[in-house]
């Protein structure tokens, strides 16, 4: 069974009700339990359990501390490409908008690449729009090989794939994999994408797991709050995640909280997500999953992660540009969205350091590339 069969069971799901029903006795009698069931994690995220944020913030810290000790794994973005041929409504880079269109050549990549290694990270995401011709299996092959060379870890956020293009790309030395369904509602999800490729609902929500049966190393979803209301999208993101985890514990899960920034294009959410909003979500995301990673990128200001770093975070972004070739150029008008922590590398380490966490650079090293350190 595949995670959209599983999720054909929830599709009539009658959540309003659920939620209205839920007493605060019941909020409680899930926030001690210590394994939580799927109901659980709905009734973490109900309106009744609003009252007991505080205490979900504090055993969600212990779940962290005892699962990850202090230790925050930093990483950042590159861009190689943003040609895109998709229709999606809410993205920068969508085919209509008039923004500037490039894409890195090889040479390009590998000047990116020294500049991001300067920083002394060993771990990377690379990023690309949806439009095959332009970035293909090959173009993002002849990258990784150039990559590998500065970067233990590389990890890609690219358009779905099929389980062969995945190995393929693994056996380049990829890793990692996060891709967002965006929003876990069908039918708003085809509203959403009214032309291109990213229109099939199915095929991209099955793609986290063809992540997995290809060999990934590391498995990331989520969902892009602000689309739809935000209680269900997270209920679907925690059962994702959930899925992931049983039926792949060889492969690390990860689960990412990204609102909507303002872009291209000027799309208005229709759901509004507040600080304490997000952090009901991240709290009762740990309660249910105390193994999963957690990241917040630098979508969020400063101050808010700093505030939420010991409620369950495991992974931040530093010195995020969301332009193709932006860590060694400058370019106006070519971005996905507005980032709004704009700290560099070792601003965030000292500001991690200062808060009584350890700034990781590095967590992974391919048994290929360890030589004698694995004898």
């Amino acid at each position: 069974m595949s995670f959209y069969q599983r999720y054909l069971g929830y599709r009539d799901f009658p959540f309003a009700q659920y939620l209205d029903a839920v007493t605060g006795s019941q909020a409680v009698a899930a926030l001690s339990k210590e394994r939580l069931k799927e109901e659980d994690l709905l009734t973490l995220l109900s309106p009744r359990a609003e009252p007991f944020i505080e205490d979900m913030a504090q055993k969600a810290h212990r779940l962290t501390m005892n699962q990850f000790g202090s230790v925050i794994f930093l990483f950042t973005p590159m861009y190689l490409s943003n040609f895109c041929t998709n229709h999606c409504l809410y993205c920068g880079f969508n085919v209509r908008n008039k923004i500037g269109r490039r894409r890195l050549s090889f040479d390009e990549v590998e000047k990116e690449a020294a500049k991001i290694a300067e920083t002394g990270l060993k771990h990377i995401l690379i990023l690309t729009g949806e439009a095959k011709k332009k970035a293909g299996i090959e173009y993002l092959e002849g990258c990784i090989k150039i990559l590998k060379a500065y970067f233990t870890s590389i990890a890609i956020e690219i358009y779905p794939l099929e389980t062969d293009e995945y190995e393929k790309l693994i056996a380049s030395g990829v890793d990692s994999l996060t891709i967002f369904q965006e929003t876990y509602n069908e039918t708003l999800y085809e509203a959403l994408h009214p032309k291109g490729p990213k229109r099939d609902y199915r095929f991209r929500i099955d793609a986290p797991e063809r992540g997995c049966m290809a060999g990934m190393r590391s498995v990331n979803v989520g969902a892009l709050l602000g689309l739809y209301n935000w209680r269900s999208e997270a209920f679907f993101t925690g059962l994702h995640a959930e899925y992931l985890q049983r039926k792949y514990p060889e492969v690390e899960i990860s689960i990412s909280l990204p609102r909507m920034r303002t872009h291209v294009g000027g799309f208005q959410p229709q759901y509004t997500v507040s600080d304490r909003n997000l952090v009901q979500i991240m709290t009762a995301f740990r309660l249910f999953l105390p193994r999963a990673g957690i990241t917040v990128s630098t979508r969020e200001s400063a101050a808010f992660r700093d505030s939420i770093l010991p409620l369950g975070v495991t992974k931040m972004s530093a010195g995020s540009c969301t332009s193709v070739g932006g860590h060694t150029s400058i370019e106006s008008g070519s971005s996905q969205f507005e980032i709004s922590d704009e700290r560099g590398v070792g601003e965030m380490a000292t500001a991690l350091a200062k808060l009584g966490f350890q700034p990781v650079y590095k967590d992974w090293q391919p048994m290929e590339a360890r030589g004698d350190e694995s004898v």
